[in-house]
């Protein structure tokens, strides 16, 4: 290991995954904070611009499942190499991210370009959103290319054991595009008025600094990579085996695309306040989300190394230490948002309409908090694993056999608060599903790992 790196086979387990989840939750952190800016912002333009970007969210959420799911299998894939002493394959892993950048992101803008309002019918857009939602997006999806190579270098950089490197280059990302927001949308000083349109420049500018970053940090002597042009040739049979584990998990992203596109249609009945108090719970709520996103970005690569090392004991109390991690920090958000729900509603926005709806439906929705820590704990373990497949099996679950019925069947009979109520029952019949599947997986270790440490 170089002297950045750390030790992945022998630190001990607990400080070991604080030192790999506290870099990504910084840099998580500071995203939702830019998060935070970007709808601060846009609030001022009123709650329509709210609504606007709403609608577009989902559809940059399956802009984003193609990068998570690049990098959660070149991550998972690259981490098993290393675990394996195959530092070759995690090279060429690490080429194909920049092929994969590319030639996805020219398959997704042409047609975006061609069918933008059709496409953001589909999401939910009503006439009266449509427009302010088409700026956003015409502007959003020339992102794409940077955003993919974004998140596929921060996932290949905890691989290696440097997750210090993903934390620079996503805080990068976040303080720029939080700093460029209101210049942008407002036109401060020499920057012109773009309104709408300059929060998804602000993105756009902040994501190809970011992958300046990222490059720059791959050829860091400190970096286990040695990244050769023969790499950046497309290579089938990495990208099959990247695939392996991160077709599931961009399908996962695809499906959250589609229970959000059910919200944004269901929601879109109830007028634009209630489509945009989603989009301000997705905010307030996310800043915990980021969190245990972190914390999964922490377990995977060291699921992965101690599977690809054998060392299953360390596996097995590295999962239980980050459940407890997790569960700590979600069980005391979720009473934290039910006693300050009002007065965090009232950052975004003092429209009374929104305040009216948006307040009980943040208290509501924190409900599935307990719930979610574990769960996203257990599915970053599967994906460690190589076994996307079983995490897109328990997402699927939720999603698409469980939220969107409920959705359907909630609002129909309780209104607004049966459309908020659906996301923790799923969450929580999701825990159940993945707690069995997990306890299996651990039945199935062998008993004594070889040459394993303790530990402690």
């Amino acid at each position: 290991m170089k002297k950045s790196q750390l030790d992945l086979r022998n630190e001990p387990v607990g400080s070991l995954l604080w030192k790999m989840s506290l870099p990504s939750i910084t840099a998580m952190l500071v995203m939702a904070f830019y998060n935070f800016v970007d709808i601060f912002w846009l609030s001022r333009l009123g709650p329509q611009t709210i609504a606007a970007v709403t609608i577009a969210f989902p559809i940059q959420m399956l802009f984003g499942g193609f990068g998570v799911g690049t990098g959660v299998g070149a991550g998972s894939f690259a981490a098993r190499m290393f675990g394996a002493g195959d530092n070759e394959k995690a090279n060429q892993t690490a080429g194909q991210i920049i092929f994969l950048s590319i030639f996805i992101s020219s398959v997704v803008i042409v047609p975006g370009l061609i069918f933008h309002d059709e496409i953001l019918k589909l999401f939910g857009a009503t006439a009266e959103i449509l427009p302010l939602a088409r700026e956003y997006f015409i502007v959003y999806l020339f992102t794409t290319p940077f955003l993919i190579f974004m998140i596929s270098a921060g996932n290949l950089f905890r691989a290696e054991g440097n997750p210090n490197y993903s934390m620079y280059a996503l805080t990068t990302a976040a303080i720029l595009g939080a700093v460029l927001d209101p210049f942008l949308i407002f036109g401060l000083g020499p920057f012109p008025e773009l309104g709408i349109s300059g929060a998804a420049w602000s993105a756009g500018i902040s994501q190809l600094v970011t992958c300046v970053v990222s490059l720059w940090l791959f050829m860091k002597p400190t970096s286990s990579y040695h990244i050769r042009r023969a790499h950046l040739a497309p290579n089938l049979p990495v990208i099959r085996a990247i695939y392996r584990v991160g077709f599931p998990s961009m399908v996962m992203n695809f499906v959250i695309s589609i229970v959000l596109t059910f919200y944004n249609h269901i929601l879109g009945s109830y007028g634009p306040a209630a489509v945009a108090t989603l989009g301000i719970i997705f905010r307030v709520q996310g800043l915990i989300i980021w969190v245990l996103v972190g914390i999964g970005h922490g377990v995977m690569p060291l699921v992965g190394f101690n599977y690809g090392a054998r060392l299953y004991g360390r596996l097995i109390e590295t999962v239980k230490v980050a459940v407890k991690y997790a569960g700590i920090l979600t069980i005391a958000s979720c009473a934290f948002l039910q006693v300050f729900a009002d007065p965090l509603i009232r950052i975004f926005t003092k429209d009374p309409e929104v305040v009216a709806i948006a307040v009980p439906a943040l208290r509501i929705f924190a409900l599935s908090l307990p719930f979610a820590g574990a769960n996203f704990t257990w599915i970053s373990m599967f994906n460690g694993l190589g076994k996307g497949v079983i995490s897109m099996s328990l997402l699927v679950l939720r999603d698409v056999v469980l939220l969107i019925p409920l959705l359907v069947l909630f609002s129909m009979q309780f209104g607004l608060a049966g459309v908020w109520a659906a996301q923790p029952v799923s969450n929580a019949c999701l825990f159940l599903g993945a707690l069995y599947l997990t306890k299996r997986e651990f039945r199935s270790f062998p008993a004594v790992s070889p040459e394993a440490p303790p530990g402690k």
